[in-house]
C-alpha cells in the first residue's frame, strides 16, 4: 500500500470511529507505530484530524462556507503559485471559467489584458477584470452569497448552460482518490459541476491541504478534470495515483 493511500484509509477510518489509537491502526496497516504518529503529525498538520494521547480523533468539520475573508489568509503563497501556473495555459482568443475561490481571484489579477472571454459567478473576479480593457467578463447574475462574494442559485446555474467554454479554472474543498471532487455546500457544489460540464477542458487549482479529503457535497468524479494545479508539498504518491489517471499533474515552485 502506498503512503498516501494508507495515510487516506486512516483519516477514512478516524472518520468512521471518531478516535482511534496508535496501537490499532498500527495492527491494522501491519505498519510500526512509529510510522503511524509520522503518518498522524503529517495529517493534523494537513488539517485532517487531531491527534491525541496515544491516537488520534476525528477533526469536527462543519458544511459551512468558509468566509472569502478567512479563505484569503490561508496558504497564500501557494494558490499565488498555483494561479501563476494556471495564467500559462490562457492564451489569446480563450474562452475560460473562473469559479469565486481564492486562486481564481489572483489567477484574474495575472491574466494578461489580451483578448478572452471569462465567465465567471465571482463578484471579486469580475471586478478585477474589469480593469482590464481587452477581457469580456461574463457575470453569471443569481444570489449574491456575502461570504464566498459569488452568485449561486438557480438562476446561477441556468445562465452557465447558455455557454461553452474552451477551459474551466476551478477550486474545491477535497480532493479524494475515491470519493472524487467535492464542496462545503451543495449550492457551491451544483454550479461548480455546471462549470465542469460547459467546457472542453477542465483545470483544478489547489494546495496540498485539500488532498485526501471528502468535504460535504461531491460534485464530480475524478476522470472529469484533465490537469491538476497544485504545490511541491503534494505527496508523490498522489502525484503517481492522479497521473495514473490520465490527469496531468504540475507542482509548482512556492
Amino acid at each position: 500500500m502506498l503512503v498516501a493511500e494508507r495515510q487516506q484509509k486512516i483519516v477514512e477510518l478516524v472518520n468512521e470511529k471518531t478516535s482511534l489509537r496508535v496501537s490499532e491502526l498500527s495492527q491494522i496497516f501491519s505498519v510500526t507505530e512509529e510510522t503511524i504518529r509520522r503518518d498522524l503529525e503529517k495529517l493534523e498538520k494537513e488539517k485532517k484530524l487531531r491527534r491525541s494521547h496515544g491516537g488520534a480523533v476525528k477533526l469536527h468539520q462543519s458544511a459551512r462556507e468558509i468566509p472569502y475573508t478567512e479563505r484569503e489568509v490561508t496558504n497564500v503563497q501557494e494558490k499565488r503559485e498555483i494561479a501563476l501556473e494556471a495564467v500559462k495555459h490562457v492564451v489569446e482568443r480563450d474562452t475560460i471559467i473562473l469559479d469565486a475561490s481564492t486562486t481564481a481571484y489572483y489567477m484574474a489579477k495575472a491574466l494578461p489584458d489580451v483578448p478572452i472571454i471569462v465567465v465567471t459567478n465571482s463578484l471579486n473576479v469580475a471586478l478585477e477584470l474589469s480593469k482590464k480593457k481587452e477581457i469580456t467578463v461574463i457575470s453569471t447574475g443569481g444570489i449574491l452569497d456575502s461570504k464566498s462574494m459569488s452568485y449561486l442559485g438557480p438562476l446561477a446555474e441556468a445562465s452557465l448552460e447558455d455557454y461553452h467554454v474552451n477551459k474551466a479554472f476551478i477550486s474545491c474543498k477535497g480532493i479524494h482518490l475515491s470519493r472524487g471532487i467535492s464542496e462545503s455546500n451543495e449550492q457551491q457544489a451544483r454550479i461548480k459541476r455546471k462549470m465542469l460540464d460547459t467546457a472542453d477542458i477542465n483545470f483544478v487549482m489547489v494546495d496540498y491541504s485539500k488532498f485526501g479529503i471528502q468535504a460535504f457535497a461531491r460534485f464530480a468524479e475524478l476522470d472529469m478534470i484533465d490537469h491538476v494545479l497544485s504545490d511541491q508539498k503534494l505527496d508523490n504518491d498522489y502525484v503517481q495515483q492522479l497521473s495514473e489517471r490520465a490527469m496531468n499533474v504540475v507542482r509548482v515552485d512556492t
